[in-house]
Order: C-alpha cells, then sequence, then structure tokens
C-alpha cells in the first residue's frame, strides 16, 4: 500500500481485446527435442480471460478465468463495480468461484466480505491463516468472514475454478504475502503485486511466466525528489516496500523465459511515477534483449509483436484481454 497519494491518473480505456482470432485449432504440445515451449494458443470462448478494475493503493482487484468460470484476485474494489464491469462481459456473479488474496493490507482485502455477502455467498476466499488473522486484527471486517475461508500453505498447489495455483513467498510488510502461480493448461499466469524485492521463490515461478502481472510502483528519482517525508521513502525504498521501474523490468529482460507473451503493469504510485515512465523503462528493457514489444491495443501493427505490454490503470477498468 502507498500511502499519502493525492493526485490521480486515470485511463479510461474500454472495450474487448482478443489475440486469438477466432481460431479454433487445438493447442499443440512442444515437439520432441524444441528448444521453446509452445505458445498459448486460445480458441474462442476457451482460453483464459483477465481484466482489472483497479490496481494501486486506492484499492486492487481482478478478474481471471474463462467465460464459464474463474476468481478475483484480491478484493480491494468495490463489488458493485466489479459485477457490473463482469456483467458488461458476460460472467454472471455465480461464476466467481474464489477470491484469492495476496495479503491483508485494506487496499486488497476491503471489500472481501461485501463481495460475498452481496453477490454470490458460494465465493470460497483462499489464503493463509496468517493472512486472515491479519484481515480480522487490522480491518473493520465480519468475523463471518471465516465460514468462507479455504486455508492455504506457501508452495502447496490447489485447484479451483480449473485452474491450479501455488502460493509463493513475496517480501511486503503485510501480515503475511503472496504472489500466485496460476496454471491453466500448459500456461503460467504469475500474480506478483506489493515486494520490495523479489525472493528467490518469487524468481522461479516470476521466470517461467507466459503471462505476468508484476508491481512497477515507482521512479526512483521521483520517489526521492518528491514530496514524501524521509521515512515513508525509507519504507517504499525497503526489502519489505515495493518494487522499482528499473528492477522489475531488468528482473523481467535478464530472468524471463521466451515464453513470456504478456507483461502487466501493476501497482503504480500516483506520486512516484507515471503509466509512461513505468512503460517507457519496461519496454526498453525487453528491446535491449531484441524482443518486439506490442502496447496491447490490438493494431494490426502491433499483433504479431513478441511480448504485450500495458499498465493497468489506477481507478479504471482495464480492457477485456483474452489472452
Amino acid at each position: 500500500m502507498d500511502n499519502n497519494e493525492s493526485s490521480t491518473y486515470k485511463q479510461p480505456v474500454r472495450g474487448v481485446i482478443a489475440f486469438d482470432d477466432f481460431d479454433d485449432s487445438p493447442v499443440m504440445p512442444p515437439k520432441s527435442g524444441s528448444d521453446e515451449p509452445a505458445k498459448p494458443k486460445s480458441a474462442h470462448g476457451s482460453g483464459l480471460s483477465f481484466m482489472s478494475f483497479g490496481s494501486g493503493s486506492s484499492g486492487n482487484c481482478a478478474y481471471l478465468g474463462t467465460s464459464e468460470q474463474g476468481v478475483l484476485i484480491d478484493a480491494g474494489v468495490d463489488p458493485e463495480k466489479v459485477f457490473a464491469e463482469l456483467k458488461r462481459n458476460g460472467i454472471s456473479p455465480q461464476a466467481v468461484k474464489a477470491i484469492v488474496l495476496t495479503h491483508d493490507h485494506q487496499d486488497h482485502v476491503r471489500y472481501v466480505y461485501k463481495t460475498i455477502r452481496g453477490f454470490n455467498k458460494n465465493i470460497a476466499v483462499y489464503c493463509t491463516m496468517r493472512v486472515m488473522n491479519g484481515l480480522l486484527r487490522r480491518h473493520n471486517i465480519s468475523r463471518r468472514i471465516k465460514e468462507y475461508k479455504v486455508d492455504i500453505w506457501h508452495e502447496t498447489p490447489f485447484k479451483v475454478a480449473g485452474m491450479e495455483f501455488t502460493a509463493f513467498e513475496t517480501s511486503h510488510d503485510g501480515t503475511d504475502n503472496v504472489g500466485f502461480n496460476i496454471r491453466f493448461g500448459e500456461f503460467n499466469f504469475v500474480v506478483a503485486t506489493d515486494m520490495g524485492v523479489i525472493t528467490d521463490r518469487a524468481a522461479h515461478y516470476m521466470s517461467q511466466a507466459h503471462f505476468l502481472m508484476i508491481e512497477s510502483n515507482y521512479d526512483r528519482a521521483m520517489l526521492d525528489n518528491g514530496r514524501y517525508p524521509e521515512y515513508l521513502k525509507s519504507r517504499i525504498r525497503g526489502p519489505r516496500g515495493h518494487l522499482d521501474n528499473t528492477v522489475a523490468a531488468r528482473f523481467v529482460a535478464e530472468q524471463v523465459g521466451a515464453q513470456l507473451q504478456w507483461v502487466f503493469l501493476c501497482h503504480l504510485s500516483n506520486d512516484n511515477n507515471t503509466p509512461e515512465i513505468a512503460l517507457a523503462t519496461m519496454r526498453e528493457a525487453l528491446q535491449s534483449r531484441g524482443q518486439t514489444v506490442g502496447d496491447a491495443s490490438n493494431a494490426p501493427d502491433q499483433r504479431d509483436r513478441d511480448v504485450q505490454l500495458y499498465a493497468l490503470p489506477r481507478y479504471d477498468s482495464s480492457p477485456w484481454f483474452v489472452l
């Protein structure tokens, strides 16, 4: 969570971005002896879809799944907005099978109980025991939330909504902090947000991502020269704080394999970053390793790029991405 942010940026982009070209051919496994893994290929209506409803210290929540079922990643955005956007994209409340929580900070859990009680009482909450304890200790959330909880543990896979999740340790100042490797068929969607450094276990999973949602919180020069008090700057820069643009970009360029297709930059600071700076930093790093980078617009001249790059808006919903 990024304290004391007052200015705003909005990226009012709406619509559907699909890179499947309605191709109904099956996904083929890599050929024996192939150096490169097969890239994911989505048939219309059967591939992973992704949408963010807000990303940053004002609230975090995203949908990942298919047109039939999926999960919410965190619950920091008002469910009135979340389910209105899902309905607009043909997803009913009953299709949401679970909420998976990365940690217990308010911008990730604020609406977890309202989401369940107001829209779908069959939603399960998947989180570690420490996250649940921290949630109840830190926030004014009904203790009945425990009735919906399913315990998870670091590095122990679990299945929900047709996907296999593995929680891994991240370095942040919540009570407990995890990212998720989300396996769908042969492909990995990795969530890695709110982390001061990239731990070894986080790096292990992130390096295998086909689709990577990675924090790109601040520009170091903007933070150093900005208005925040020194104690807050130290917290953000620290090993249990947030990730700076350059560190995120260097990791992706140097450590993530050639299977990478999408990078979603998340949790951008309002006061110490801009989407333009974060995108430029990541784009330059990817191009430095010889990759072409698309702007996620689905424009004809962008579709065949090696990697699609997009910065998740702070307040607005992203487009509906068919991956």
